[in-house]
C-alpha cells in the first residue's frame, strides 16, 4: 500500500522551510494582502451561480498567484504546475494538499480581468497608501529612469511592418492573427558596451547598439526608501523624456530630480521650475566639446545618486526576469505593472529587516 503523508509530516515539512529561510513566508509576514481585497473583488467579476458550478477562487488567492508569476517569471502553464509541485508556493497562496489548484486558463483569466478593469493602477496605489502608513513617506527627493522590456520578435513582412507603424492593421490579417500579433510593441537600438578590445597599450570599450523588440517601463523612485512611487509603459521606440512630467511624484518631501542626459530637454527643465523642483539632471557633451570642468564634477556626483534606480532594474531584470510574453499594450501594463508592485513587496520586505525608517 502506497504511503499517505499526515498532517504532522507536512507540518515538518513546512518547519523546515520556515527554519531555511523561506523568503515567501517572510513577504507574507510583512504585506497583508488582504489590504487589497475591495480592489481586487470590485475588478473580479464573479459568475452567476443560481445554475449551479464550481465556487470561485478566492480573490487574494489568485492575486498571490499573480504575484508569485511576477517574482519567478513563470507562465500561467509553469504557475499551475508549480503551485502543484512546491510546498513553498501552496503555503504562500494559501492552498492545502487537499485542495484543487487553479489551472492555467484560470490565472490568465484573472489577469485578463485585472486589464479590462484597470485594476493595477488601484491595486499600486492601495499600496503606496499603506507604505506611508508605516512610515516609509516618499523623501529625500526623487530619481527618474526607463529601461527596455523585450518582448517576443515578430515575424513580419516590410508593408505589414509599416501599416503597424502608422497605426493600422494589414487587411489580410484574419481574427486568429490579429490576436496573435503584438502590433504595440516597437523596436529600438539599445545602446551599450562591448568587451573592450586591446589597441596598442590600451584597451577600449566599443559602443554598441542591439536592436531590441518590446516595450519601455519608465518609473521614478524615492531617493530615501528606493521604492517605485510612479510609473507607466509605452512601446521601446518612445524617447524616454516624453514621460518625464508623468512621473514628478508631488508627494516627495524633497524637491531633487535625479535623471540622466536623455531627460535634459527644455520641456523638462521648465516642468521642474514650474513645479518648485530642483532639478539633478546629468550635463549633455555638446558636439565636438568637452563639458566644462564644473559640469563634469556635477555629473560624476549626480551619477553616484541616480545609479540607485539601476538596481531596481536590476532586481527586475535578473532576479525576477521580467520578460513580457502577452500581447499588446494592455496587457503589458498589466505585467509591468505586477512586475513594480512585487518589486515594492520585496524591498518592504528587505527595509522592514532594518532599523526604523526616520
Amino acid at each position: 500500500m502506497a504511503y499517505q503523508p499526515g498532517f504532522f509530516d507536512v507540518d515538518e515539512r513546512y518547519a523546515a522551510l520556515s527554519a531555511a529561510g523561506d523568503p515567501l513566508e517572510r513577504l507574507s509576514a510583512v504585506v497583508d494582502f488582504e489590504i487589497f481585497r475591495p480592489v481586487l473583488d470590485a475588478a473580479l467579476r464573479r459568475s452567476d451561480r443560481s445554475r449551479g458550478g464550481r465556487p470561485p477562487y478566492d480573490a487574494v488567492l489568485m492575486f498571490r498567484i499573480l504575484v508569485l508569476q511576477a517574482l519567478y517569471s513563470l507562465s500561467d502553464e509553469q504557475a499551475e504546475f508549480q503551485l502543484r509541485d512546491r510546498l513553498s508556493f501552496m503555503r504562500f497562496v494559501g492552498l492545502g494538499l487537499h485542495q484543487a489548484v487553479p489551472d492555467a486558463k484560470t490565472i490568465w483569466l484573472c489577469r485578463e480581468q485585472l486589464k479590462q478593469a484597470g485594476a493595477i493602477e488601484g491595486l499600486f496605489r492601495r499600496f503606496d497608501e499603506v507604505l506611508t502608513a508605516k512610515g516609509y513617506l516618499a523623501m529625500g527627493g526623487q530619481i527618474i529612469d526607463a529601461t527596455i522590456i523585450a518582448a517576443p520578435r515578430q515575424k513580419l513582412t516590410v508593408e505589414e511592418k509599416a501599416t503597424i507603424r502608422q497605426g493600422g492593421t494589414p487587411t489580410d490579417w484574419s481574427r486568429a492573427k490579429r490576436a496573435q500579433k503584438d502590433r504595440d510593441a516597437r523596436w529600438t537600438l539599445k545602446r551599450g558596451k562591448a568587451k573592450p578590445k586591446p589597441e596598442g597599450n590600451q584597451r577600449q570599450a566599443i559602443q554598441i547598439a542591439v536592436p531590441v523588440f518590446g516595450y519601455k517601463s519608465h518609473i521614478g523612485i524615492d531617493r530615501r526608501h528606493g521604492l517605485i512611487r510612479r510609473w507607466t509603459v509605452t512601446d521601446a521606440a518612445q524617447h524616454d523624456s516624453r514621460s518625464f512630467a508623468g512621473l514628478l511624484d508631488p508627494g516627495n518631501t524633497a524637491s531633487r530630480v535625479w535623471a540622466d542626459t536623455a531627460y535634459r530637454t527644455k520641456r523638462n527643465l521648465e516642468v521642474l521650475e514650474r513645479r518648485g523642483l530642483s532639478e539633478r539632471i546629468l550635463f549633455r557633451r555638446p558636439p565636438r566639446r568637452q563639458l566644462s570642468e564644473l559640469q563634469a564634477k556635477a555629473n560624476a556626483s549626480r551619477a553616484r545618486i541616480r545609479s540607485g534606480i539601476e538596481h531596481v532594474f536590476a532586481a527586475q531584470k535578473h532576479r525576477m526576469a521580467l520578460f513580457v510574453r502577452t500581447i499588446g499594450m494592455a496587457r503589458a501594463q498589466v505585467k509591468i505593472g505586477m512586475a513594480n508592485l512585487a518589486y515594492n513587496f520585496t524591498r518592504l520586505a528587505w527595509l522592514s529587516s532594518r532599523p526604523a525608517p526616520g
